[in-house]
This record gives structure tokens, C-alpha cells and sequence, in this order.
């Protein structure tokens, strides 16, 4: 493949110093003629390399759109997302500016180039890990939320746990983010992340030394001052020995943990909590729905605490 682009690149990549919109041009060409005599992947070299050349030089606009050509031809090709393809992506995504639009341009394409040729309804998990990290690393807390959450691998969730422990030390209550970070795991079937997270999370959580900890199944609570933190922590273990409506004892131990939190008033009364957790009652309990959800629960849930997060696609849900 190398020699089959390198006269293109050798007529390319000179120019993007002196005239980045002719380079930019020839790129398409090249690329274009490739594409048409089925040489996919020379074409997908050519503007891999121009496009990451371009973004180099400052060019966001050309580079985008030379990467977004790209996905054409995995589409065309029939890509699948494999450490080569998805490498590809990563490397262009950091090197495109957080400034403007560009950059979330490009993320919102590689997403959905890997939705329809990936295992995850919500778009590759490594790309989503990736992106998250990158703008966690960059301070933006509240664009990396969504991607964390939407990945839902170890990392991510130790990742989540770390960032929410430093935002909320800006403000909010720990309680309100961790349900942050558990309810949309727990939505989406991953008691495994759910429980990654708040075990790392709790650890940046004051400790109540006046309160006798509490044991869920073989595993013990250690309780915090904050009983929301306290909530989130027995219903993801309580989840976690859920079998549907087979396990009546595990299904009172919900409705309890429920009633008991939701009994003392705070954030675990909003209604959009509450239908939040209706939700995952009926996924883990087989309890029925009292009434219909809303279109997009998180994206409610998130609102009422926060003042809205970005909306994203939720995946299919299964218990993991």
C-alpha cells in the first residue's frame, strides 16, 4: 500500500506548507480515482496521511473533511473497527482542535461509522473510551461524561469515578453525582461498571464513623456521610443478585432500599429519578412499570440535577 500512495503523497504533502487548499484538492483527486479502480485501501492511506499532515499545519477544516472522506471508504470497503481502523481515527480526533466544531464533526462520524460496524449499539467502546480520556485530560468534565458513560469499560468507569470526585469538589453534592455515574450503567445493563464506579468513587467520600457499616449478600457497605452515596452503593450490589421475578427476597430488598432513601427526601424524589429507577426495577426485578418513561430518561434525569447533559443514543440493554 505504501508504494502504491507514495506518488500520490510525494505530489500531496509538499504543498500543505505553502498552499494547504491545493494539497487539499489533490487529496480528494488521488483519493477519488482510487476509490473508482477499487484500491480502497491506497485510497484510505492517502487521506490518512494528507488529512494528518493537514491538521498538523492548523488546517481543521480541510483535515475534517479529508477525514470524513475516509469513513466514506470504510463504508464503502465494509471497515470493520479494529485496532488499525479505529487507530486511524484516534490519531486524527487529537490532533483536531477542541475549538469550533470540528472536532465534535469528526467524533460524531467516527461514532457512527463504528455503530454500524462494531459490537455496541453506542458506537465503539474503546473510540468512546478514547474520546472520553481526551477531554477529561483537556478539563472538559461535562463533554467527557457522556463518552465514559457510553463506553462502559473498566477504565472508564475508574476514569468517571476520578473525574466526578474533582468536579464535585467544585460544587454539588457527591450524592447526586454518583447517581450520575450509577443509574446510566445500571440503565443499560452494566452492573459491573456501575460497581467499578461507585467502589472507586465512595473512596473519595467522608466516611460516617458514627454509623455501623451494612452488609449486602457477602459484600459490606462502608456507609458515608452522604446517603445518597449510601443508596447508590446497596442498590448497585442489590442489582447485582437480581434474578427477575425468580428472587422474591431480592425484589422486596429493592422496594425497601427505595422506599426507605426515598422516604427522607432529596434528590432521589425527583420524578425523574424516581421513574429512573422504576426503569431499572423492572430490568433487574421484573417489577412492572408504574407508568410510561419519558423519551429520553437520562437526558431528563441529567437536566433536573444538572442543567442537561448532551443527548446521546442509549444502547440496547442487557445485563452483563
Amino acid at each position: 500500500m505504501a508504494s502504491s500512495s507514495s506518488r500520490a503523497l510525494n505530489a500531496i504533502l509538499p504543498q500543505i506548507a505553502t498552499a494547504p487548499y491545493e494539497a487539499h484538492q489533490k487529496a480528494r483527486t488521488f483519493a477519488s480515482r482510487y476509490v473508482k479502480s477499487g484500491q480502497y485501501d491506497t485510497a484510505v492511506d492517502v487521506l490518512f496521511q494528507s488529512a494528518r499532515e493537514l491538521l498538523k499545519a492548523g488546517q481543521a477544516g480541510s483535515g475534517v473533511d479529508l477525514a470524513g472522506f475516509m469513513l466514506e471508504v470504510y463504508e464503502t470497503k465494509g471497515e470493520d473497527v479494529t485496532g488499525e481502523s479505529r487507530g486511524r481515527l484516534t490519531q486524527l480526533i487529537t490532533l483536531t482542535s477542541p475549538e469550533g466544531s470540528w472536532r465534535k464533526t469528526l467524533i460524531d462520524k467516527a461514532l457512527a461509522w463504528s455503530v454500524k460496524h462494531g459490537e455496541c449499539p453506542a458506537g465503539d467502546q474503546d473510540l468512546n473510551h478514547y474520546i472520553g480520556e481526551l477531554f477529561y485530560k483537556e478539563g472538559a468534565f461535562d463533554a467527557a461524561e457522556p463518552y465514559f458513560l457510553a463506553s462502559g469499560t473498566r477504565e472508564s468507569a475508574r476514569l468517571l469515578a476520578d473525574m466526578f470526585t474533582l468536579w464535585s469538589a467544585e460544587g454539588g453534592t457527591a450524592g447526586a453525582f454518583a447517581l450520575r455515574g450509577v443509574i446510566p450503567y445500571l440503565q443499560n445493563g452494566n452492573i459491573l461498571a456501575a460497581r467499578i464506579f461507585i467502589s472507586r468513587f465512595t473512596l473519595g467520600v467522608t466516611k460516617d464513623p458514627n454509623t455501623a457499616n451494612v452488609t449486602v449478600g457477602s459484600d459490606e457497605v462502608v456507609l458515608t456521610k452522604d446517603q445518597v452515596v449510601n443508596f447508590a452503593q446497596i442498590a448497585v450490589l442489590t442489582c447485582q443478585r437480581a434474578h427477575g421475578e425468580k428472587n422474591k427476597i431480592v425484589r422486596e430488598s429493592w422496594v425497601r432500599l427505595c422506599g426507605t432513601y426515598q422516604s427522607r427526601g432529596g434528590v432521589l424524589t425527583l420524578p425523574d429519578v424516581r421513574d429512573a429507577l422504576n426503569e431499572i426495577a423492572h430490568l433487574y426485578f421484573a417489577i412492572p412499570n408504574p407508568r410510561a418513561q419519558p423519551s429520553n430518561p437520562m437526558g431528563d434525569i441529567m437536566s433536573s440535577l444538572f442543567g442537561g447533559m448532551p443527548s446521546r443514543q442509549p444502547p440496547a440493554r442487557k445485563l452483563l
